[in-house]
């Protein structure tokens, strides 16, 4: 073979071998854009929004969810959120004293999205237009509750009058042109009379108006199996918080109350170092609809070394 043919044929087989790697590369990165919800570095936001923003994109992060109650959420819900700040330590939420359209911005000299918001119930059924015009600012998908109120979901009569409640909102948020997801807390996932109250909303509402966010940590600590609700409810969990737990536990009760939630904070760890299987848990999420992988550390403290380390796990996946 001649020099020359050698030295063009080794070119050709070079570069179809950096193609076939760039293949094999993209097709093993599990997920494209990986997401933070701003609970898990509220004090950061409320000290130096910018700042903040430009840590998580210097990490990687390219997504992130924010939380209410908004400068248009009823004043009921504001207040709500006041009373229980003081216990927080901070007091910052959703666009932290900036517009919407000054969010917007610094989202986008940051390479950030946001495509979901949480927001309470209040503003949910009062204050939608409103939200939806936040979202249409924001480009967000996805108006997100995080929680349902206790007084709400005491009985199975409740979880089913909720299920209502739902398919309302979610045909309230159509008409603005946002997506109405719920996120789903620890309780509701052990049997009450026979049922499963969680599923009595999941089987009570209209998949087309009523999209759903898997939390992973929440999910495990009812006793659940985040793989068989993903498979059960195929292409209605669109968004999941991924967190991850030191070691296995579950609620002391049903998950209903503050004091449960407060008692497994402590066994919260950063993605990857703990026992939930992310392995096998993530692939099955994207398999079965998740669209977008969120991670979540209540208010972790170093969040600019803990978020990092989840994002990095997440990214080598």
């Amino acid at each position: 073979m001649k020099r020359r043919d050698f030295v063009k044929q080794s070119a050709v087989l070079s570069t179809a071998g950096l193609l076939y790697s760039s293949k094999i590369f993209a097709q093993s990165r599990l997920m494209e854009k990986i997401g933070i919800q701003f609970f898990s570095l509220p004090k950061m936001l409320e000290k130096d929004f910018e700042g903040a923003l430009k840590m998580l994109s210097n990490i990687g992060y390219r997504e992130v969810e924010l939380y209410g109650p908004y400068p248009f959420s009823p004043d009921a819900e504001k207040k709500n959120w006041d009373s229980i700040t003081p216990s927080l330590g901070f007091k910052g939420s959703g666009f932290f004293g900036y517009t919407a359209a000054e969010v917007k911005n610094l989202l986008k000299q940051n390479n950030l999205a946001a495509p979901s918001m949480h927001a309470d119930l209040g503003t949910l059924q009062d204050s939608m237009e409103k939200l939806g015009d936040a979202a249409h600012m924001l480009e967000t998908e996805f108006v997100t509750l995080p929680a349902i109120p206790e007084e709400k979901r005491k009985t199975l009569d409740d979880y089913k009058k909720m299920a209502e409640t739902f398919n309302r909102i979610g045909e309230a948020a159509k008409k603005v042109g946002v997506k109405f997801a719920y996120h789903n807390h620890g309780y509701g996932l052990k049997e009450k009379d026979g049922q499963i109250p969680l599923k009595l909303i999941l089987d009570g509402t209209d998949p087309s108006l009523v999209f759903l966010e898997m939390d992973l940590y929440w999910t495990t600590a009812g006793g659940a199996d985040p793989i068989e609700y993903l498979e059960s409810y195929k292409n209605r969990y669109r968004l999941m918080h991924v967190k991850d737990m030191s070691k296995k536990v579950q609620f002391s009760g049903d998950g209903g109350d503050p004091q449960q939630w407060i008692e497994l904070f402590p066994y919260m760890t950063t993605a990857g170092n703990g026992v939930i299987d992310l392995k096998k848990i993530l692939p099955k999420a994207k398999e079965n609809g998740v669209q977008h992988f969120i991670v979540e550390q209540d208010m972790v403290a170093e969040p600019e070394v803990a978020l990092k380390k989840s994002f990095d796990y997440l990214a080598s996946l």
